[in-house]
This record gives C-alpha cells, sequence and structure tokens, in this order.
C-alpha cells in the first residue's frame, strides 16, 4: 500500500505557523521578485484570485479584502518540508520525496480500518510537530494514492481507497488523473472518454498506439496494478543550475561579476550536498530587448570545460568568470543571470589530475567548514567578498519573513 502525504497550500501554511495572525485572512506567497502569486489561502481562492496573477494584478484588492502579501521564503520552507520527511520516516523505512510538499510512503498491507487510523495519526503528528496542516491518501498505488489524497481534501483530510473502487473512479474527470496532461485531455475527450472509469475500460492496445506506453501504465495503476517504480536512489543528477532575475536591471560588469559569483557559491554548494563534482559550466545572461515589444528578452551564454571535475567555488568561479567579459555587451539593462554545471560525476571516486588539481585537502576541509556554519547558521552567514555585500542587484522580496528556523537573530520572540 501507497500513501501520498500533501501539505495543504504549502508557503501559506508556513507562514501562518509562526504568525498566527494570518490565520483566517486571505494571503498570497509571491514568486521570485514579488512577480506573482504561487500559494494562495482557502480564503484568497474563494475570492477568485487565480494561482499565477500578477502582484500588479493583486495590488488594487489589497486593501478591499484585506488580503496578506508575503514574498517567498524558500530557506523557511525548505527547513520546514525536511522536518515533515523525518515525520514520516516513523512510520515507513521507504519515504519517496516527490515535492518540497508532497512524498510517497509504502505501508504493509492492512485492514482499510488501520490504515484509517494510520492516516489519522500521520495528520495528528505532522500537525503537532510541524502545525503544517496534510492530506493523506492511501491506496494499491501511486496514482490511486493520488486520487484518494484529492478526496481527502474535500472530506476529513485522509482517505483509504476501497477495493472496489470503480464508482469512485465514475466520478474523477480525466483532468485530475496524475500524470495526465492538458493535450491528453483534449484528445481523450475527442474520443468521448471523459472519466477515469472511462479510460479504464479502454482497451491497452487502442490506448498505447493513440497515447503512447505512459498512459498504459496510468491505466494499469487506476486498475489497482503498480506500474511505476521508486526513482532510483542511486541515479545521478545530470546537471546543476541556480538563476535569479535582479531587482533591479544590471547595467555593469562588476554587478553581473558579483551576481556570478553568487550564483556559482550557491550551485557549488548544491555540488557538494550530493557529493559531486562537475565537469564544465554554462553561464548566461539575460537583457531586456529594446524594441519596444514588452516582455522579450535576449540571452547570451558561454561554456567552459573544466581541465579537471571540481566542486570548489574558487576554482570554478576562475574559468566562469573569465568567460563572462566575452559576452558581455555595455549599454544593455540585465534582468538575470545564472549558472548551469554540467557532466557531473560521483566525487569520491573522481579521478583528479596529476600535476594541478582544484581539490586539495585543505580545501575540502575548508568548505566542509563554510557548509557546516552556513547549515547551522543560516545560508549567507559566511561568503566569499567577491559575491558583494549590498548586492543591489539582488532579488527584489519587500514582504519577506524572517528565517525563523535557520538564523538566530531571526527567532521568534514571545512577549
Amino acid at each position: 500500500m501507497f500513501a501520498l502525504i500533501d501539505c495543504n497550500n504549502f508557503y501559506v501554511s508556513c507562514e501562518r505557523v509562526f504568525d498566527p495572525r494570518l490565520e483566517n485572512k486571505p494571503v498570497a506567497v509571491l514568486s521570485n521578485n514579488d512577480g506573482c502569486v504561487i500559494s494562495r489561502s482557502n480564503e484568497l481562492k474563494k475570492l477568485g484570485i487565480k494561482m499565477g496573477v500578477s502582484f500588479r494584478e493583486l495590488q488594487p484588492l489589497l486593501s478591499r479584502h484585506n488580503i496578506q502579501v508575503k514574498s517567498s521564503n524558500y530557506a523557511l520552507y525548505g527547513a520546514m518540508s525536511a522536518r515533515v520527511m523525518s515525520i514520516l520516516g516513523e512510520f515507513s523505512s521507504n519515504v519517496e520525496i516527490y515535492s518540497i510538499d508532497e512524498a510517497f510512503i509504502t505501508l504493509n498491507k492492512r485492514t482499510p480500518a488501520s490504515l484509517e487510523k494510520i492516516g489519522e495519526e500521520i495528520r495528528r503528528r505532522i500537525g503537532k510537530y510541524t502545525g503544517l496542516p496534510v492530506g493523506v491518501g492511501i491506496a494499491k498505488t501511486k496514482t490511486l494514492a493520488k486520487l484518494a489524497n484529492h478526496l481527502a481534501k474535500g472530506g476529513i483530510g485522509y482517505f483509504v481507497m476501497p477495493e472496489d473502487h470503480y464508482d469512485i473512479l465514475k466520478k474523477i474527470p480525466v483532468v485530475e488523473i496524475w500524470g495526465v496532461g492538458h493535450r491528453t485531455v483534449k484528445k481523450l475527450y475527442s474520443y468521448g472518454i471523459a472519466d477515469a472509469l472511462q479510460l479504464i475500460d479502454a482497451d491497452d492496445v487502442w490506448i498505447k498506439k493513440k497515447f503512447g506506453v505512459i498512459l498504459v501504465r496510468t491505466v494499469m495503476e487506476l486498475r489497482g496494478q503498480c506500474a511505476l517504480e521508486d526513482a532510483d536512489p542511486g541515479e545521478q543528477r545530470k546537471s546543476v543550475s541556480v538563476s535569479r532575475s535582479f531587482g533591479k536591471p544590471a547595467t555593469t560588469l562588476r554587478e553581473l561579476d558579483e551576481a556570478l559569483n553568487h550564483y556559482a557559491a550557491l550551485a557549488t554548494g548544491k555540488l557538494r550536498d550530493h557529493k559531486l563534482v562537475a565537469n564544465g559550466a554554462t553561464v548566461y545572461l539575460q537583457y531586456y530587448l529594446r524594441t519596444g515589444e514588452r516582455g522579450r528578452v535576449n540571452t547570451l551564454e558561454a561554456s567552459v570545460k573544466f581541465p579537471e571535475p571540481l566542486d570548489s567555488v574558487e576554482a570554478i568561479t576562475g574559468y566562469c568568470l573569465a568567460a563572462l567579459p566575452g559576452i558581455f555587451r555595455k549599454g544593455e539593462n540585465y534582468k538575470k543571470c545564472g549558472i548551469i554545471f554540467w557532466g557531473l560525476e560521483d566525487g569520491s571516486v573522481v579521478q583528479q589530475s596529476l600535476f594541478d588539481s582544484g581539490r586539495t585537502e585543505k580545501q575540502d576541509k575548508l568548505n566542509e567548514a563554510i557548509d557546516m556554519i552556513n547549515r547551522n547558521y543560516g545560508r549567507g552567514t559566511v561568503f566569499h567578498l567577491s559575491e558583494g555585500v549590498e548586492r543591489q542587484w539582488r532579488m527584489k522580496q519587500d514582504y519577506l519573513s524572517p528565517n525563523y528556523l535557520s538564523r538566530w537573530d531571526e527567532l521568534p520572540v514571545a512577549k
């Protein structure tokens, strides 16, 4: 049996844990640079505010409906997510993290009554230890568990899919089925297939011919046959990247140099977290075109092959920043820059160069110390001066809440 645990309105719920004044009020969490709505409270949804609405469109409604706005605080959300996943480990030795707010866990076959008790206990324990509301869907397959989770949100917060679940599938439109995209939905509608029951009654050979093997696996899952395997924990990432849009356009090479140093430091931290090294990197810049056509941008990029696999920010930035002047165009208003590491390998078994190594024992110890300090005291506690101090190009976050779980100086104070 599989259980899918999904945190409700995750970003908004994280904000409410540390600011109870947000309870029962319409709350919106904004994307990078406070651009658009990426998380909504139920109260905001009832006002008809759609996901992805720009903050500019939302602003006239703030005072009228007492809408509370928060900038996205990914350090806080990541820390809360880690706590949820840790609690799930108490219920199963197999926790498959699907996203920052969702995870599958494997349960032993039990009676429906005992499974309901587990669903209730998962909700209770996560609520007690983190303050976050979650939905729990339990079923024989992951696809059915997804549907059970969807049904749980409209009920008591947990739902166990019964053995005979075909009457339930009759009420599920195909658009609600996990893994069925909008194009596939339109095509299914054109063949008269509108709900999950009609889909599983269709011929497998016909489905494979018209839609491919992926939809056949989904149909098998809906019938109660496991057809989706766990992601291989040993599967290696193909790339690591960090990019941000600037709070205001950058115009000088120095600003771009600082930003790229900062993003390279973040990206190399990701490499070390996953015990990986990179064989090369691509750096890129984006600037606004001067055509008068709103939203159009141009991208400039350069790729660098390292002489050996690296994970040290000092060594990597030396190669990447050397490529920056070659793509920089004076007089442009740059809106974004980023770095992508590719050619990733397992850092524990990589072959080092005989003559010149970017990974010395001394450098490894320094990186370990920096990573430990930043984990314990908050990201950016220790940083390279080349990343800049004032960082006027930094991402716009006018409504950012404190980093309650990662900075000592931002701990909430009880009065």
